[in-house]
Formats: structure tokens, sequence, C-alpha cells
């Protein structure tokens, strides 16, 4: 796995954000074959199917990640605003240096200023569920990612 190459010889700090990364960050875990820890932090910036425009903290990081370097796994990166807001965040704890995964990416929607560098899968511009992701907390236990039609599901 190409993380436990680009990690052999550190033990990286992995930030899955909750909530929509938790199963890939568990099935990302179970493939390392290097030592890790991992903590989480929560966010909030969707109503629905639509971006607030606005990011919230719920639960921060509990873990010393000074000098350390930090995978943040990410279930998708749509806008760009809340893993941007992240980065900013994680940095103002000086690690060592930041990885950033995402499972998917709407490659076409945002512009950064620093990379994303592992992305599973680049996807259109529909909503997605399953797999973590989720509709008001709902579908989050689909197997497999599919296509969200209707608001009622």
């Amino acid at each position: 796995m190409q993380i436990s190459e680009n990690f052999h010889d550190t033990s990286p700090v992995i930030i899955c954000i909750l909530n929509g990364a938790f199963i890939f960050t568990a099935d990302i875990i179970r493939e390392l074959d290097i030592d890790c820890e991992v903590d989480f932090i929560k966010i909030s910036s969707y109503e629905g199917m639509n971006s607030t425009g606005s990011i919230k903290m719920i639960k921060d990081i509990s873990t010393d990640i000074k000098n350390r370097r930090v995978i943040i796994v990410e279930d998708i990166i749509d806008s760009g605003l809340s893993i941007k807001f992240l980065y900013e965040h994680i940095i103002k704890y000086e690690p060592e240096d930041i990885t950033i995964v995402s499972l998917l990416a709407k490659t076409n929607n945002y512009k950064l200023n620093f990379n994303i560098d592992i992305i599973g899968f680049e996807i259109s511009s529909e909503f997605v569920v399953g797999y973590g992701l989720d509709f008001n907390q709902r579908f989050r236990n689909l197997e497999s990612i599919f296509k969200l039609n209707s608001p009622s599901g």
C-alpha cells in the first residue's frame, strides 16, 4: 500500500474526519504494515445536500502532533472548503508534514493551494452516499457508493 511505503520509517498520526471517513479510515489502517496512531476530528459544513458555506468545529484532535507526520483521511472533497479549513487548522499544531488522503474528489469543483496526495476516485458533481457518506446522517451503512437521486432517498 502506498501509505505504508511512504511512511515505512515513521509512525504517523492518522486523523480521521468524522463522520464520513470512519469506514474508509478503518479499511486503510487494517491494510497498513506500519505503526500508526489514530485520532479523530469532527466538523460540520452541510445541511441536507448543500454546503452551508461555513465550517463549524465540533471535535478537535487530542493527540500532540507537533513535529509528527500526519495523514488526514477525508471521505470526499467537493468544494474544498472543509479540507482547506482542516489543513489550515492542523498546520497550526506544527506537524512535520501533512499528507491528505481522500476516497473521492470532485476535482473540477475546487482549487487549493496545497496538494491532495492520494485520491481514490475522481467523480462528477452528483451527490453520493454509502460507505460512510451520508445524507442527513442516513445511508452511511451502504456497502457501496450510490448517487442520491432525490432528497427523500
